[in-house]
C-alpha cells in the first residue's frame, strides 16, 4: 500500500476537486430530466439527515437495479446476522426499489459524486466497518480514499469485461495502483478472477455469481388474476426493460407480429418509467390504443399495448407473458439480469449486447435457455417461431430455470469468504 499515487490519479483527483462546484449545476440539470431527487440533493455531496446507526455497519455500493437486485439476500443475510447496512446506489430506480425492498435494519442513500470532498465527508458521516462495492463500480477517488483508511474494501460479485480489462491494462500503473487499493475481489466467474488478477488485485477468489441466487420476483395474485382475466385467451408478448431505441423496434416487431395474430398483446415495460410520456406520445403517432399500468387503466378487448409503467412488478408481466424480448440487449445499456424471468417461466429472446451479465447469457445461450436474436430486424421472426410452438417456448424456459438452479450457491460462498472480516469487526467492537 506504499507506491506512490500515478500521476494521474492526482490529476484526476486535482480536476475532481475543481469542478466540485459545478457538480450543484451538474445535479440540477439532472434533477430536471429526473435523474435525480432534489430533497436528497446533499447525499450526492457525502452529507445526510440520517443518523449512523450504533454497532457494526457494512456498507454497499451498488450503482443502479441491477446491481441492487443482486445483492439484496447478501444484506439480509447480513442483517439476519446482527449487522446494520448502508446501500448506496447511483440511479433514482434503484433507489426506489431499494426503498421498497430493504429489511429494518438497512438504510439507503445515493452515492456522493466521486470527488475527494464528498466522498471524505460521506466516509466521516459513516464510518463503516467493512466497506463493499459491487461488480464494476471503480472509482479513482472513492478507491483512493479508501487507501488511507483502516476499512476493509472488497468487490464483490466482480465483473470485467474484456473491453475494461483492455482499456485498464493500457494504464498498467494506475490499474495497478487503484486495484491495489482493494483487499479482497469476489469474481462472478474464472475469468473475471483472471482479469482482477492481471491488474493487479492481491486477493481473488471466485464464489460465482450472486444473481443465480435471487429470489423469483414478488407476485401479487390478485393483480395478476385481474390482468389475466382482462386479457382472456389472447397470446402475450412482453417487451421488458426498454431503453430508447428499443421501443421502435419491438412496435415494428408487434407490428409484423400482428398481421399473422391480430389478437395480440404486447406488454411494454421500460426500464424506465419516467419514459412512459413519450412512449405515449409514439403509441398515439402510430394508431396503437393502449392502457397504462400506473394509471390503472384495464386492458380492454381493443387493447393492443400494456404500458408497464410502474417499478417493482416484473415478477407479474413476466407471468403474465410467455415469451419475453429483454431489452437493454440492443443499446450500450450492455443488458439486463435475464435470471429473474427464467425464474418466472417465460421464454427469453435477447439481442447481442449483453456485457453486464455476460457469462450468464452464454451460458443461457449455449444451453439453449434462451434465444440470441443478432439483429432487431430479425426480432418478429424468431418471437414467431416461439408462439407457433409453444411447447418449444416452454422446453426453453425449462432449460433457463434449470441453468438458475444450477447456478445457485453463490450467496453462501460469499457469507463464507467474508465472516474473517466480519469477525474483525466484532473484535474492534464497531463504531459507535
Amino acid at each position: 500500500m506504499a507506491d506512490p499515487r500515478p500521476v494521474l490519479v492526482t490529476a484526476y483527483r486535482a480536476l475532481a476537486a475543481a469542478l466540485t462546484p459545478l457538480f450543484h449545476v451538474l445535479f440540477w440539470l439532472r434533477s430536471r430530466s429526473g435523474k435525480e431527487i432534489p430533497e436528497r440533493k446533499s447525499e450526492r455531496f457525502g452529507k445526510a439527515d440520517v443518523v449512523r446507526p450504533e454497532g457494526k455497519l457494512v456498507w454497499i455500493h451498488a450503482a443502479s437495479v441491477g446491481e441492487t437486485v443482486s445483492v439484496l439476500p447478501l444484506v439480509d443475510a447480513l442483517i439476519s446476522d446482527g449487522n446494520k447496512v448502508l446501500l448506496t446506489t447511483v440511479t433514482v430506480t434503484a433507489a426506489e426499489l431499494a426503498q421498497k425492498r430493504l429489511p429494518a435494519g438497512a438504510n439507503h442513500q445515493f452515492m456522493p459524486f466521486d470527488a475527494p470532498a464528498p466522498i471524505a465527508s460521506f466516509l466521516d458521516k459513516w464510518l463503516p466497518d467493512l466497506a463493499m462495492v459491487v461488480e464494476s463500480e471503480i472509482w479513482p477517488c472513492l478507491f483512493d480514499e479508501m487507501r488511507r483508511r483502516p476499512i476493509p474494501f472488497l468487490l464483490v460479485n466482480g465483473r470485467l469485461s474484456d473491453k475494461s480489462h483492455r482499456n485498464w491494462s493500457i494504464l498498467r500503473g494506475v490499474a495497478r495502483y487503484l486495484f491495489q487499493c482493494l483487499d479482497f475481489v469476489l469474481a462472478q466467474s474464472e475469468a473475471d478472477a483472471e482479469r482482477f488478477r492481471h491488474l493487479g488485485c492481491r486477493k481473488v477468489e471466485m464464489p460465482g455469481n450472486l444473481k443465480f441466487d435471487a429470489e423469483e420476483p414478488a407476485l401479487d395474485e390478485s393483480a395478476f388474476r385481474t390482468l389475466k382475466g382482462q386479457a382472456g385467451q389472447r397470446p402475450i408478448w412482453l417487451a421488458a426493460l426498454t431503453h430508447p431505441g428499443e421501443d421502435d423496434y419491438a412496435l415494428d416487431a408487434f407490428d409484423e407480429l400482428r398481421r399473422a395474430n391480430s389478437d395480440l398483446l404486447l406488454i411494454l415495460v421500460p426500464r424506465h418509467p419516467k419514459r412512459a410520456d413519450q412512449i405515449c406520445e409514439m403509441l398515439q403517432v402510430r394508431g396503437l390504443t393502449f392502457s397504462r399500468r400506473s394509471s390503472g387503466e384495464e386492458i380492454l378487448p381493443e387493447t393492443q399495448v400494456y404500458l408497464g409503467d410502474t417499478l417493482g412488478e416484473m415478477g407479474l408481466f413476466y407471468r403474465l407473458a410467455p415469451v419475453t424480448f429483454l431489452g437493454g440487449s440492443y443499446t450500450e445499456a450492455g443488458g439486463h439480469n435475464p435470471v429473474e424471468a427464467a425464474l418466472c417461466g417465460s421464454a427469453l429472446v435477447t439481442g447481442p449486447r449483453v456485457s453486464n451479465a455476460r457469462a450468464v447469457y452464454k451460458d443461457f445461450w449455449k444451453h439453449e435457455g434462451a434465444l440470441r436474436v443478432s439483429s432487431p430486424d430479425n426480432l418478429s421472426a424468431s418471437v414467431e417461431a416461439l408462439f407457433k410452438d409453444p411447447e418449444a417456448a416452454k422446453r426453453q424456459a425449462t432449460r433457463a430455470r434449470e441453468l438458475v438452479e444450477a447456478g445457485r450457491g453463490a450467496l453462501d460462498k460469499t457469507l463464507a469468504a467474508l465472516k474473517p472480516y466480519l469477525k474483525s469487526t466484532d473484535a474492534a467492537g464497531g463504531a459507535a
